[in-house]
């Protein structure tokens, strides 16, 4: 009777592991897919008149986005991130959440119903948390009116969890509070206060929902 010899059993298991190990990480990559949406309405109190769509793909740890918006401060820089907290709301700020009683949301207050910043929607360059605040590589808007895509942005698993699930939020930042056509006034930003808190303060919110 033919039989196996040991090298020759070993030679095989190993190619089953490796092979098993190859479906694993092909299941884990394309676990997370889908085609979303997101709807950009004004945040609550802080008086913007503008609204704007976002288009989200999802591809394992990849995501691609287009995203439109108009009703914002003309030529200035808009920071723009996907925020997403696993203790978060997962939605945009009620006016409830002015815990100053300004009559304004600041990005902090609006912190527990969308999380922290978790992808910068830069338009080069990293798109890390570490962008936050990367002004000079946000969109500017121009006449008022933000145009941007970016595809293969690199992401983590929770956060491509929390996009397909419809638990991460888009916050598109700045605002004109005195509507003097620049960011300026008394008050410093919540995030650096060698900004005023208009070139920081949430102007348009979506949550990033499933087609």
């Amino acid at each position: 009777m033919r039989t196996i010899s040991r090298t020759t059993k070993a030679v095989l298991a190993a190619g089953i592991l490796a092979s098993s190990l190859t479906v694993v990480a092909a299941t884990t990559a394309t676990a997370n897919s889908g085609d979303l949406t997101a709807s950009l309405q004004p945040v609550a109190l802080n008086g913007v008149d503008g609204s704007g769509t976002a288009l989200v793909t999802v591809r394992g740890t990849r995501i691609d986005i287009a995203m439109a918006a108009s009703g914002l401060l003309a030529d200035a820089p808009h920071a723009a991130h996907i925020h997403f907290g696993a203790d978060a709301r997962h939605e945009c700020p009620a006016a409830s959440d002015d815990l100053d009683a300004s009559n304004t949301l600041n990005t902090s207050e609006g912190a527990p119903a969308y999380g922290p910043v978790r992808v910068s929607l830069t338009k080069t360059g990293d798109t890390s948390p570490a962008s936050a605040l990367a002004i000079d590589r946000f969109d500017t808007a121009p006449q008022g009116n933000l145009t941007y895509e970016r595809g293969q942005i690199k992401v983590s698993q929770d956060v491509a969890k929390a996009v397909t699930r419809g638990e991460a939020v888009i916050v598109i930042h700045g605002v004109d509070h005195n509507h003097n056509g620049a960011y300026d006034g008394a008050t410093a930003s919540d995030l650096d206060p060698s900004l005023p808190t208009e070139a920081t303060d949430p102007a348009l919110c979506g949550v990033i929902v499933p087609n």
